[in-house]
């Protein structure tokens, strides 16, 4: 049964679903239904809809009126939009490579003196050169201990066979074999055995020539140095230089002039040959022999930084090519000699006269404003080629001069290549100093 109030459509849908299953009960809900008293349950969908709009409506009104109607000051406060200023971006720091030590970084950055690392002497300095040949040197790396307090995190790292900055001083770089390489003040050890490490130093050696080509000289007889390569001594060379610069793989009596067999086609092109370049100390046992403890004279083995200097990155050109100098047999000593001139390349030093030459005629090292340390003062003036007899420059081509040969051939071709003196500055254009050191002829008189 329907009640009283059941409007037909709320009947029609329950007869529908089988809730009136009777003639009675569909009886009863026409006979009760009312218009009037079922118009809230029989609203048509349109209406509903309206009725929706309309609340809605005047809601919104109602909001808009109060909006205006409120003061500045009764408003809510809206929230101002942030605009987010982005920080720039701190770029990473560069990655270092552990395994190259500098002395730059140490030295210049971290402000630390040699002693800070190095000592002097070191413990294996009665070890590493034997009975009368051993003095107090530097002759080994730091110890763990002068690293540990700035590298602890790259000695732990878990990096293998092991750390990568253990490589700086050891061979293997395995916890089971400790060896290390050769240091590198002890270059005049010959031990095959021993592994020397090839690398560039940072360091040029600042060595006042001028006080010592007298001293060195008169000391050069009661000292152990070995003797010089020259093919013989000559009153002309000044005693002191052989002390420390000796011919290096001198040709001496050998038919055999070249380093190495040059090509069949090498006509006058250049080609290197034994005895071009001159040694270096490499060790310090020369220096030591006078600059020690007990001596007294300054500086003493301690002061480093009185030799030792820092040099900026190379800017001046070099007569040399790398590439060049390996095929034609350069070892490393040759390498290092070699990419250091910066006048003549090809210049030997045990070639034609060379021998019987002064030192002092090229070299010009007794003058005060000559330093090791600075390549513009150890450039070797083209003047010195030629001479009163007039050896490589003469006034005319006729004379013989090969430079004045080579400069006539320079200036009818500009892609003709000066050999007889330069390896890769020979290409270039004929420098200003070469035609000024050609001394002017004097006038035929009549």
């Amino acid at each position: 049964m329907t009640t009283p109030l059941e409007c037909a459509g709320r009947a029609k849908r329950r007869r529908r679903f089988g809730s009136i299953d009777s003639a009675a009960g569909e009886a009863a809900v026409s006979a009760s239904y009312n218009p009037k008293q079922c118009r809230r349950f029989a609203l048509p969908p349109h209406s509903k809809f309206g009725f929706i709009f309309s609340c809605g409506l005047l809601i919104l009104i109602a909001w808009v009126s109060g909006s205006v109607l409120l003061t500045p000051a009764q408003k809510p406060q809206q929230r101002r939009s942030r605009t987010r200023t982005q920080k720039p971006k701190t770029p990473p720091a560069p990655k270092v490579d552990y395994t190259k030590f500098s002395h730059t970084t140490h030295v210049v950055n971290q402000k630390l003196a040699c002693n800070a690392c190095h000592k002097v002497p070191s413990k294996n300095w009665n070890v590493v050169r034997k009975g009368d040949a051993a003095f107090p040197d530097v002759a080994d790396f730091p110890e763990h201990a002068s690293c540990l307090e700035c590298h602890r995190k790259q000695f732990f790292a878990r990096e293998r066979p092991a750390p990568a900055i253990c490589s700086n001083c050891h061979i293997a770089v395995t916890p089971r074999d400790t060896a290390r390489w050769l240091f590198p003040s002890l270059g005049d050890l010959t031990d095959p055995k021993l592994k020397r490490r090839e690398f560039v130093s940072e360091f040029g050696v600042g060595f006042p020539h001028d006080k010592h080509i007298d001293v060195v000289s008169r000391l050069n007889a009661a000292t152990r140095f070995v003797s010089v390569s020259f093919q013989e001594k000559k009153s002309a060379i000044p005693a002191s230089c052989p002390v420390c610069h000796q011919t290096y793989q001198p040709q001496g009596q050998s038919s055999e002039e070249y380093v190495t067999k040059p090509p069949k086609n090498i006509g006058d092109n250049f080609w290197l040959k034994k005895g071009t370049f001159k040694t270096i100390p490499n060790s310090h046992t020369i220096c030591f022999s006078c600059h020690s403890a007990d001596s007294g004279i300054a500086p003493e083995p301690k002061s480093c930084e009185v030799c030792h200097k820092l040099q900026p990155a190379k800017s001046a050109k070099v007569d040399f090519d790398a590439t060049l100098a390996a095929s034609m047999g350069a070892d490393p000593t040759m390498m290092a000699r070699w990419s250091r001139r910066l006048s003549a390349g090809a210049f030997r030093h045990e070639g034609g006269e060379h021998p019987d030459l002064n030192c002092l005629n090229c070299h010009k090292v007794d003058a005060a404003t000559f330093s090791t340390v600075d390549f513009k003062t150890m450039k070797v003036p083209v003047k010195s080629c030629g001479g009163a007899e007039g050896c490589h420059i003469t006034k005319t081509t006729d004379d013989g001069g090969i430079m004045n040969f080579e400069i006539d051939a320079k200036r009818k071709d500009p892609n003709f290549t000066c050999t007889k003196c330069h390896v890769t500055f020979g290409k270039g254009s004929i420098p200003e100093s070469h035609p000024q050191a050609i001394p002017t002829p004097k006038p035929k008189t009549k």
